[in-house]
Order: structure tokens, then C-alpha cells, then sequence
């Protein structure tokens, strides 16, 4: 049975101290919930990894970056490498996000490198990938989202790849309070799984959890995570409010 993950991307929100008093909030509540096959992930600025990774006691939260660099060490004004990451006792990364692909111009190349990277630091991958509006009023949809997995996982091994999550983000529905229908979601999870049977092996391609990520929020994610191939949801704006998170994790069905 894959495991079920409700992972929250903070973007560029919070103070330190309202980060720690959100994730000690998030951790009490999963704590206190006797359920052992739900995982929560916290991915908060970088400023707050190392305080909010002393912070989680329950054992079932877990702490991810929102992006690394493709870099080992060096010159490099204002990135932070895998192995910073992974010294704070951050165990994710989130790498490829549509908003990280769209304002910072990254491509396929440079985040198979990231990844690269990461995985070579002992770090967990979450890797998003995902169409923005024009590509799927044209049909193109799919083959985007092939494309970007397979350059992003060129080189990636078998062994590698266990350490790899794939979040699913229909870009077209990310802030806009628009929401992929679940069938529609289904369909990609789906159509995900198929690229990665190709890749690798269809049991592999079966154990992968993929992730839902676009406007998720507590009035949906019943139905969301419902479906057979959906797996949980990288969330955003639910992810910073602690009801709205903490319904979400409590939303999947027994």
C-alpha cells in the first residue's frame, strides 16, 4: 500500500516564530491522531528548516525545502546546497515547482541536475510537474507532462528513483481557486503512472506516491483523494492555517 502524504509548500510566508508556533501546532495535532499511514511534510522558507526540524517530535512530520541548488559548493550568491539542506536535519526537497519553472526560467536540464544532487545528499525528491492553461485547452497536456519526467529522471536509477515522490501540478489551477475536476486528476495520476512503468517497472510505477497539488483545500480534498491513483496533495494556502492543513490530513478515507 503507498503511503499517503499531505505535504504543505509555504512559499514565501511566515516569520521564524510564526513558523515554529504553526509547525509545533501541526505536529501536536498529528501527535494526538492515532492514524499511522498518513505522513504530513512541512516546506517552509529556509530561514526556518533548522528550528522547525528540532521542532517535530511526533515522528510523523517530516521537514522539506522548497527548492535546492543544482551546485555542490562555491560561488554562488544566495543558493543553498543539498548538503546545507540536509545539515539541518531536513529530510525533502521540493524541486521543479510551476513557480519556480515559470519566474526563475528553470528547465528540464537544470532540475534533472538538482535532483541529481539532492539524491546524492541523501534528500527525498518531490518532483512537480504539470501543464499550464494553453497546453491543455490545446491537448497537449500530456505530453508535456511526459516530457518534463522524463528529462527531469534521465540518469535517475532504479534505487535512486525510491527516493523520488511526484507531485502533480496543473499549473492552470494553482491561485486561482480553479480546481482539476478529480477525474481530471485521476487521469494524469494515471497517465503518470504509465510514463514511470516505462521508465522503470509498472510495480515500481504502482508504489510511487504521487501527490495532487492545485488550489487542494479541505472542501475538495474528499473527493481528491478518493481517487485511485491520487495519493495526497502539496498544498499551499491551506497549508497556512493549521485547521485548514490539519483537515486535510484528516481527510482520507480509512
Amino acid at each position: 500500500m503507498r503511503r499517503k502524504i499531505v505535504a504543505g509548500n509555504w512559499k514565501m510566508n511566515k516569520s521564524l516564530q510564526e513558523g515554529i508556533d504553526l509547525a509545533r501546532a501541526i505536529d501536536d495535532h498529528m501527535m494526538n491522531n492515532r492514524r499511522m499511514d498518513v505522513e504530513a511534510i512541512l516546506c517552509p522558507p529556509y530561514i526556518h528548516l533548522a528550528q522547525i526540524a528540532n521542532t517535530v517530535k511526533s515522528g510523523k512530520v517530516a521537514v522539506g525545502a522548497q527548492d535546492c541548488s543544482d551546485k555542490e559548493s562555491g560561488a554562488f550568491t544566495g543558493e543553498i546546497s543539498a548538503s546545507m539542506i540536509k545539515s539541518t536535519g531536513t529530510g525533502y526537497v521540493i524541486i521543479g515547482h510551476s513557480e519556480r519553472r515559470n519566474y526563475h526560467n528553470e528547465t528540464d536540464e537544470l532540475l534533472n541536475a538538482k535532483i541529481t544532487e539532492a539524491l546524492r545528499n541523501d534528500l527525498s525528491v518531490i518532483f512537480c510537474c504539470g501543464e499550464i492553461l494553453n497546453e491543455r485547452e490545446r491537448g497537449d497536456h500530456f505530453d508535456i507532462v511526459k516530457s518534463q519526467i522524463e528529462k527531469g529522471l534521465a540518469g535517475i536509477s532504479k534505487d535512486e528513483f525510491r527516493n523520488i515522490i511526484i507531485a502533480y501540478e496543473p499549473v492552470w489551477a494553482i491561485g486561482t481557486g480553479v480546481t482539476a475536476s478529480s477525474e481530471q486528476a485521476q487521469e494524469m495520476h494515471f497517465f503518470i503512472r504509465s510514463v514511470l512503468s516505462n521508465i522503470y517497472n509498472k510495480k515500481m510505477a504502482d508504489e510511487t506516491v504521487i501527490l495532487y497539488g492545485g488550489s487542494c483545500k479541505p472542501s475538495n480534498s474528499v473527493e481528491l483523494f478518493s481517487m485511485k491513483d491520487v495519493d495526497g496533495g502539496l498544498i499551499g494556502g491551506a497549508s497556512l492555517n493549521k485547521e485548514d492543513f490539519c483537515k486535510i490530513i484528516d481527510i482520507f478515507p480509512l
